[in-house]
């Protein structure tokens, strides 16, 4: 992979991670992760329309005409988001059922669009691919670790659901048996405040990261003789 794709992964995935740093599509982000397997399965679906759509823009962008690119986006977004949410009800009708809305909702989710308009409509199919996956793959990150820490201190367990995806599977007690919850992290307020302190974490990183690379001033001559 070459410099240019490992940058737009970078930017992607951390630099502008879409729901740490960009802050968009927050609807979705606080209300289906309850888990990690609804977090991670809304997050891998957004991914595959993400860099579907955006590479689609991409080879086609020559022949949009101005005046209508936002509507042909949105009909481009809309036809996949409708073949992935049929593939999800015909394949994982059960996770599909817990999903809901929320699937059909990536039509309207700001983030696909943003992508398409800044990045897929002005470069090639290839690093419009990449860009949208990396953006996606962003989303699944944060969807997932957001839906594993709400989850652990709601219910003392990972995967509650995994059975929807891998018939026969269980989740997995890090917590005693006994361990009555903490209803406050699967209700909404737990989200924002869950996501907060990410948000807050990634900052804190990136402030010392900066700190360690700040060159550091230089002394006078005459300091350094005396």
């Amino acid at each position: 992979m070459n410099t240019r794709l490992l940058d737009i992964v970078f930017n992607g995935v951390w630099k502008n991670n879409a729901g740490l740093v960009q802050l968009l599509g927050m609807c979705p982000v606080l209300a289906i992760s309850t888990n990690v397997v609804n977090g991670a399965s809304l997050g891998i679906a957004t991914a595959v329309v993400m860099a579907s759509s955006n590479a689609t823009a991409a080879a086609l962008r020559n022949l949009i005409p101005y005046e209508i690119r936002i509507p042909v986006f949105i009909l481009i977004i809309a036809a996949l988001v409708t073949i992935i949410d049929l593939a999800l009800n015909a394949f994982l009708h059960p996770l599909y059922l817990v999903l809901g809305i929320f699937v059909p909702l990536i039509v309207t989710n700001c983030l696909v669009l943003a992508r398409i308009e800044a990045f897929a409509a002005k470069n090639g199919v290839i690093s419009s691919a990449v860009d949208g996956a990396a953006m996606g793959g962003g989303l699944v990150l944060v969807l997932s670790v957001l839906g594993g820490v709400r989850e652990l201190l709601g219910t003392g367990a990972l995967f509650n659901g995994i059975e929807l995806v891998i018939p026969g599977a269980h989740p997995i007690h890090l917590l005693p048996h006994d361990y009555p919850g903490f209803l406050l992290a699967i209700l909404p307020p737990g989200a924002f405040i869950v996501l907060g302190c990410l948000v807050a974490a990634r900052n804190w990183s990136d402030a010392r990261k900066a700190a360690r690379v700040r060159p550091q001033p230089i002394r006078p001559a005459a300091e350094l003789n005396a």
